[in-house]
């Protein structure tokens, strides 16, 4: 697929890719993209996002770049527009079984299949970074995706929403980690937590961190 997309890109056009494909007469054109591969507890999410073309795609940005209120609102919008969502959960076990890249494409795997369950299988994909996902369908994997595409960008932001709250829910469970505010990469906090009470179920025991910790 490495035609498809030879055009010259524009650096402030994050729809150029997903016209570009349009115009190649792809029609269900989905973005990808992972959240969670250096925490050291909670799952690796993916999530895919098929934009309607009527949406509003300016206004999809990484989901490093915005607040959480942000978030929640482009993700309002997007439900609205009546965008196409999938998701893809990885657990911590799978994690330290295949390592987080693979779980990574995993999860994203996982996030097309869902769309697929629900008759809205894409006819190509974009992906964010250098690694394609394990499916039989087209798709160009893209350097930085999440700041190139809106249809990554809005997977990043419906990856991360979800994510952010399974790690809030794991806060209940296990309060004495903070993960209500130790979601994403490791604090002195999180790690201080980790020496005092050892890993608890939902710590990745194959990261440095966590492993000098299992008993």
């Amino acid at each position: 697929m490495d035609t498809l997309l030879s055009n010259t890109p524009e650096p402030n056009d994050n729809f150029q890719f997903e016209r570009l494909l349009s115009g190649r007469g792809f029609s269900r054109i989905a973005g990808t993209d992972e959240v969670g591969r250096g925490p050291l507890a909670g799952p690796v999410v993916a999530a895919c996002v098929i934009l309607p073309k009527s949406c509003d795609h300016t206004i999809f940005l990484d989901s490093k770049k915005t607040t959480e209120k942000q978030r929640y609102r482009l993700q309002a919008i997007l439900i609205d527009a009546g965008a196409h969502i999938g998701i893809g959960i990885i657990p911590p076990a799978t994690i330290d079984k295949i390592n987080i890249l693979q779980a990574s494409l995993l999860a994203m795997k996982a996030s097309v299949e869902q769309l697929a369950a629900a008759a809205d299988t894409p006819d190509v994909i974009l992906v964010d970074g250098r690694c394609s996902v394990p499916v039989n369908i087209p798709q160009e994997t893209l350097i930085k995706g999440d700041n190139r595409s809106a249809s990554i960008s809005a997977a990043s932001i419906v990856a991360k929403i979800a994510r952010d709250e399974i790690m809030v829910d794991l806060h209940r469970l296990y309060p004495q980690y903070n993960f209500r505010s130790n979601k994403g990469y490791p604090t002195q906090e999180h790690r201080s937590a980790i020496s005092l009470h050892g890993p608890c179920p939902e710590h990745r025991q194959s990261f440095k961190g966590v492993k000098e910790f299992v008993i």
